[in-house]
């Protein structure tokens, strides 16, 4: 059967990737943003969703503005938990599947005692309320006994706002760019991620993949610190830099900020590379978004 897939959170850099990735499957797929499908609107996600009948359902609409969710925790939550409800209602009752896209910050290893992998089994325990609320998100998707629940981190690509564009810009500072170096995880290129997903919603249709939880990340943690001097590396060797910018290694205590991020979210990826979803080749990921950015 050829599946039909709607794509929600078009605008945001996941899902500029997944339109990206099925144009090129040829793919049947509708895209749509905040303004056409707004999930926290239970009565438009199923007039929407009925209008588009899709076969599966990938949520990449998201809260992701980790420190504002302090203060903004009623929206948090009705993006994060609540519009993946209404999506699982849904999908439950018209026999589609749901792939629900969820974060490394569900996990909370604060003080950086930890060298292990999360795997997926692991009890999750969020530092914060963009955590708590993704958390929740997960918890609402599994109401539909069609789910996949997706776990990744430190997205970036060519699109949107991210890491990789923020050193770019800081980049032409004279000052030396500092950057936190007790953080550890792993970086993901989201137009690897738009792949494992799209695979996964296959696999689970044809019942190769089973329902539940899954990690998809980049295929080595660094610190934040590591992920800055690659990024300079690759800019500088494309010509997008002439040269480096000076680094400076930082502490999280130096970097002070609303919320208490995990000093080590590293995700276990065994689970899903078990099915042949490689994990993300995030160096690669760098050097084709730069590519993009500067063709």
């Amino acid at each position: 059967m050829r599946l039909r897939y709607l794509i929600t959170g078009a605008d945001g850099q996941l899902g500029r990737c997944l339109q990206a990735h099925l144009t090129a499957l040829n793919a049947d797929f509708i895209a749509l943003n905040s303004t056409d499908l707004d999930i926290t609107r239970p009565a438009m996600v199923n007039s929407v969703l009925t209008q588009h009948a899709p076969n599966v359902v990938i949520n990449a609409a998201a809260y992701n503005a980790v420190d504002a969710a302090e203060s903004d925790r009623t929206h948090a939550y009705a993006v994060n938990a609540d519009g993946p409800g209404y999506i699982a209602a849904w999908c439950e009752a018209n026999d589609a599947w749901l792939v629900q896209v969820s974060s490394d910050y569900v996990f909370g290893s604060e003080f950086g005692d930890r060298a292990e992998s999360y795997a997926e089994g692991e009890l999750p325990a969020p530092l914060s309320v963009y955590g708590r609320s993704k958390l929740a998100g997960e918890l609402a998707a599994a109401s539909c006994s069609r789910h996949i629940i997706v776990r990744t981190s430190w997205l970036f690509s060519e699109y949107g706002n991210n890491f990789v564009k923020t050193m770019l810009r800081l980049a032409s500072q004279s000052l030396p760019v500092r950057v936190v170096n007790d953080q550890v995880g792993c970086p993901t290129y989201a137009g690897d991620l738009a792949a494992a997903l799209v695979t996964l919603a296959v696999l689970a249709q044809t019942g190769d993949a089973e329902v539940g939880v899954y990690h998809f990340a980049g295929d080595h943690a660094v610190t934040w610190f590591e992920f800055a001097q690659v990024v300079f590396a690759q800019a500088v060797e494309l010509g997008v830099l002439e040269q480096a910018p000076a680094l400076k290694a930082i502490s999280t205590a130096e970097y002070p900020t609303t919320v208490k991020r995990p000093a080590f979210s590293a995700l276990d990826c065994s689970k899903i590379n078990a099915l042949g979803v490689a994990s993300s080749d995030w160096q690669l990921g760098i050097r084709l978004s730069l590519l993009a950015m500067f063709p």
